[in-house]
């Protein structure tokens, strides 16, 4: 998002934060939100309207009140309708701006229930599962394929197996990917939860796992170079051979054998 969208969805992320300290159920808050999104995505002219810079807050807000009311929570229709009432540079970004607040209502439930970094850790490992069944991943991909199909398809495989939030995330990428791939989508919402704890994320590539002093010395050494405590989501991978791969953002630090031969390889053609 740029300029006015950003500023808006700024305010909105704090004035969810405020909705949530008092005795709200995030997780149907998150819920609600979901469903907006789906609404907003399906309907141009509501987006257009929601968004139209000519019409005043309050008559956006009437709007909300009027579509919603009866339909959701009070907590919901009070964060859409400030979300309405704010201003946005292109129509999209207040469905987008939607999307964030439902993930960021989910992490909320998941923290309150000192879940959140095993979703963070389940989002990722969810992602490399995928990334490794070309048939699941075909699957997911396929638009033929009805949602509610989807759904049901990754609840049979996750059910027990991952948190009640980690999978209401991922069956919300997998049934309204909004254009996205499912790696890209997870990735998104894994770095919403990073920044919940204002963290960053490390995927680590490494040919045998770290042990848990070896995981706590990396963490330690990431945090003194980067200012800020960093979540590690490790990947082995024995293609590695020796050393370690590291990916901060667009940032890398490859510090593998492979990598190293290669580099040995171009200086002896060169």
């Amino acid at each position: 998002m740029q300029g006015v969208s950003r500023e808006s969805l700024a305010a909105a992320r704090e004035r969810l934060d405020q909705v949530l300290t008092g005795d709200v159920d995030a997780a149907a808050l998150s819920e609600d939100l979901f469903g907006v999104v789906r609404l907003l995505d399906d309907n141009v002219a509501l987006r257009r309207a929601l968004t139209d810079p000519a019409a005043s807050a309050e008559r956006k807000q009437g709007l909300i009140r009027e579509l919603f009311g009866g339909k959701l929570s009070d907590p919901a229709i009070t964060v859409v309708g400030e979300l309405a009432g704010a201003r946005w540079s292109r129509a999209r970004d207040l469905a987008d701006a939607v999307e964030m607040l439902a993930v960021q209502g989910a992490l909320a439930a998941a923290e309150r229930a000192g879940q959140l970094d095993e979703l963070e850790d389940e989002l990722f490992r969810f992602s490399r599962i995928v990334a490794g069944i070309p048939e699941l991943r075909g699957v997911v991909a396929d638009r033929t394929v009805p949602g509610d199909r989807k759904a049901a398809l990754v609840g049979e495989l996750l059910i027990d197996r991952v948190k009640p939030s980690t999978l209401r995330l991922i069956e919300q990428v997998v049934t309204q990917p909004r254009g996205r791939t499912l790696e890209v989508g997870l990735e998104e919402y894994a770095r919403l939860a990073a920044e919940t704890r204002q963290r960053l994320v490390a995927v680590v590539r490494v040919a045998v796992p770290l042990t848990d002093q070896e995981r706590d010395r990396l963490a330690a050494a990431l945090h003194r170079i980067y200012g800020r405590e960093v979540h590690l989501n490790v990947e082995v991978d024995p293609r590695v051979v020796g050393g370690i791969r590291i990916q901060i953002g667009s940032e890398v630090i490859d510090g593998t054998v492979v990598t190293r031969l290669e580099q040995a390889r171009s200086r002896l053609i060169g």
